[in-house]
């Protein structure tokens, strides 16, 4: 046992080592390998976000209530604990989920890439995790893999393929419920890292950065949850340049620091987009309905015309808009966002391509 321990201290330490060695900082990129790099990205204009997690089977309801906001929040809303919440892995089984009909869809409706959360801030990760058992292959799901299959039914439609990664986790033992918080965004958005469990954590998601990048060759690495005081720019910049050592062609949105103040590798707007050119790239990002997750209930979809008329204004003024799907809990993207989505695809098609 003592020979075990050891033995789990050294391969820590090697982890560490091999993570904290960066040999460039891919912050002082020159503009133009800069913009050879993100060129894919900005031709792109129009993508596809999907959420789906453990809440996408609860659809906002918990114990016969709906909560209020966001589905992929309910966590949060009903203010439930971890342990209660890992229970909603024994019945997590999307046996629906096709990656093909999904991709088929995004490039049906035009548009070039997809980004899916692979581990929102319920801390469960969508893909078989080394690090973890917090994982779909500790589900009734297990022998399939979600991002494998969209990765490959991305390259098939020519479209780049992109993994969302929450900073916060609500999941790990390295982070607790804001026990001083009086609302669900104060207790749970302001999620505390517990002492000396700071370093652990960010060992923790270097390990998955790493797998999702070398396991799915994924594009775009799109983050979450940087607002969290225990987060910080150096934390993100760092975070940034090990990424980039990764994969030197990846792309990276700003909130893997603070957005306000990081701007590489694109700014990220949320249900709003600017209404004039900025002096950096950019991606305003969109529900369409009310919530990112399934909810149930939650009808009040955009028209076709209002998506179109807002991926105008955006890519009029430089930027992408990532319009959001939220799969159920049996994989099965609404039939509403469907529908949504071909009648914009008919209505690029119709005209002509928009200049950015």
């Amino acid at each position: 046992m003592k020979n075990t321990g050891l033995l789990l201290i050294l391969i820590f330490m090697l982890n560490a080592f091999a993570n904290s060695q960066v040999s460039h900082d891919y912050t002082q990129e020159s503009k133009t390998a800069y913009s050879q790099r993100m060129d894919w990205f900005k031709k792109a204009k129009y993508g596809m976000f999907i959420h789906f997690g453990l809440y996408s089977q609860l659809g906002g309801i918990w114990n016969k209530d709906t909560i209020d906001g966001y589905a992929e929040w309910i966590q949060a809303g009903a203010d439930i604990t971890a342990q209660d919440y890992a229970m909603l892995t024994h019945t997590f089984n999307p046996k629906d989920f096709d990656a093909d009909k999904i991709a088929s869809l995004a490039k049906e409706a035009g548009m070039k890439y997809i980004v899916i959360t692979t581990k929102h801030h319920e801390g469960f990760c969508l893909w078989d995790s080394k690090y973890t058992n917090f994982d779909v292959v500790n589900t009734p799901f297990k022998g399939r893999d979600i991002l494998a299959e969209l990765s490959a039914a991305c390259k098939k439609y020519e479209l780049k393929f992109g993994t969302y990664y929450s900073i916060i986790d609500w999941h790990h033992n390295s982070q607790q419920r804001n026990v001083t918080g009086v609302s669900s965004w104060s207790m749970w958005g302001d999620v505390q890292m517990k002492y000396g469990k700071r370093s652990e954590y960010i060992l923790y998601m270097k390990n998955q950065i790493k797998e999702l990048i070398e396991n799915y060759d994924t594009d775009i690495l799109w983050f979450d949850g940087d607002w969290v005081e225990w987060w910080n720019n150096d934390a993100g910049t760092d975070l940034y340049n090990y990424i980039r050592e990764l994969k030197p062609s990846i792309i990276v949105n700003n909130r893997v620091a603070k957005r306000e103040l990081f701007k590489k590798d694109f700014g990220t707007p949320e249900q709003e987009h600017p209404k004039e050119k900025l002096d950096y790239e950019w991606e305003a990002c969109y529900t369409l309905n009310n919530s990112w997750g399934f909810k149930i209930g939650d009808n009040n979809w955009k028209l076709p015309e209002t998506v179109y008329q807002k991926l105008n204004e955006i890519n009029n003024n430089g930027g992408n808009l990532l319009l959001n799907i939220g799969p159920d809990g049996n994989g099965n993207v609404p039939e509403k966002s469907v529908q949504i989505l071909l009648e914009v695809g008919k209505m690029l098609n119709h005209t002509k391509p928009i200049k950015k």
